[in-house]
């Protein structure tokens, strides 16, 4: 280990935990506290006088993911949309743009179309993969340029340096969902981001135990504080005991990810040779369009894969109905195996629109379990 740059594991495991200096404890304890005693008035013991602003078990949280993703700052919040929400509000005001991915994740399409849109807020969703069709869709009121990348549920992969490019030359930010790749395989402010969203939720949680979400800022200290104060003032902070759920995720992250993506790739080469299936989304594929963009900037593909299914929607449900390891189920990155119809559940509110998904769309987290296990299982459901 090089001292100054400790590897990724290393820093899942240490990064703003360091051990109890009351008691030696070598996990962060649990500040399940609203408020704090002051040494006088103004007299803050570590800066803390109420959990709303700052509380000890946060604060540890806060520092591994800026640790984790490179950044200056990380602020943890009660769930991913409450990131996405603060942030918006934060750096846009009425009348201002927002570019969207054109397959962007369903919550943040609803809030941004049907919340935030009643603000004033306007947007352009468009295919990131294409800069051409990203750079005209920017404006002079454009703010911010949000990339997921790989994107939910179409698996699409964007150039986070030449987003940050475009985004820069306009005098926009460039905001990354990173919660499919995680930070173990991928880190979007080293390729120019200015933030990074989380649903902690996911991968880093780990274990379908808590909700929360996160946002790592890059080296723009105004702008760190700018987020904070938003977040203070709005309030969706991330309680103690979810701020602790996640910090225990975080030490396991690395070799999670590394199991993940093992058993992604044995699913994905069973259901491009299956007949019932059509097409398979998975960056990992050297057919993806996104594939050579996805080798550069990450270090694996990541434990999320869809495909479609020949027979339409009805033989899509079925599948979902039929599998017994998969469960049938919203949310991902847990450490169990899940599967869902997009169109019918966590993309319901695009239908209609833009965004709106393939009925025979079938969306697969990929858990840890043994991989035979997970391929005997899909392939009973497809037949």
């Amino acid at each position: 280990m090089d001292e100054n740059h400790p590897g990724f594991d290393t820093l899942a495991i240490h990064a703003g935990q360091e051990p109890d200096p009351f008691t030696g404890a070598v996990t962060v304890p649990i500040y399940q506290t609203s408020t704090y005693k002051q040494d006088g008035v103004g007299g803050l013991r570590g800066g803390y006088e109420y959990s709303r602003s700052a509380n000890p078990t946060r604060t540890a949280l806060e520092g591994a993911l800026a640790a984790l993703e490179g950044g200056g700052r990380g602020l943890a919040f009660a769930s991913g949309l409450a990131a996405e929400d603060t942030l918006l509000r934060a750096v846009c005001a009425p009348g201002d743009h927002v570019v969207l991915p054109g397959d962007a994740y369903g919550g943040t399409f609803r809030l941004v179309a049907r919340v935030l849109s009643r603000w004033g807020l306007e947007y352009t969703a468009v295919p990131l993969g294409d800069l051409d069709a990203v750079r005209a869709a920017l404006r002079p009121s454009t703010r911010v340029v949000w990339c997921e990348t790989p994107t939910n549920p179409l698996l699409g992969i964007a150039d986070i340096a030449g987003l940050a490019g475009l985004a820069h030359e306009h005098g926009a930010l460039l905001v990354v969902d990173n919660t499919f790749a995680s930070p173990a395989l991928q880190q979007p402010l080293a390729l120019g981001a200015d933030v990074v969203v989380h649903s902690t939720t996911k991968y880093l949680g780990g274990h379908s135990d808590v909700v929360g979400g996160a946002l790592v800022i890059g080296a723009d200290a105004d702008l760190a504080q700018q987020l904070a104060f938003h977040q203070n003032a709005m309030g969706a902070v991330a309680g103690p005991f979810d701020a602790w759920l996640v910090l225990r995720g975080l030490k396991t992250l690395g070799v999670r990810m590394r199991q993940h993506c093992a058993n992604a790739e044995r699913i994905v080469a069973f259901l491009v040779d299956h007949p019932a299936v059509d097409q398979v989304l998975y960056p990992g594929l050297p057919s993806h369009d996104g594939h050579a963009v996805a080798a550069r900037q990450m270090r694996g593909f990541g434990g999320m894969v869809s495909f479609t299914v020949r027979g339409g929607e009805e033989a899509a449900l079925k599948i979902c109905e039929l599998t017994q390891v998969f469960t049938l189920g919203e949310s991902l990155g847990g450490v169990e195996s899940l599967i869902e119809h997009p169109a019918r559940m966590t993309h319901a509110s695009a239908a209609g629109s833009p965004l709106e998904v393939a009925p025979n769309l079938v969306r697969l987290s990929v858990g840890i379990e043994d991989a035979d296990d997970l391929v005997t299982d899909l392939a009973q459901a497809l037949a």
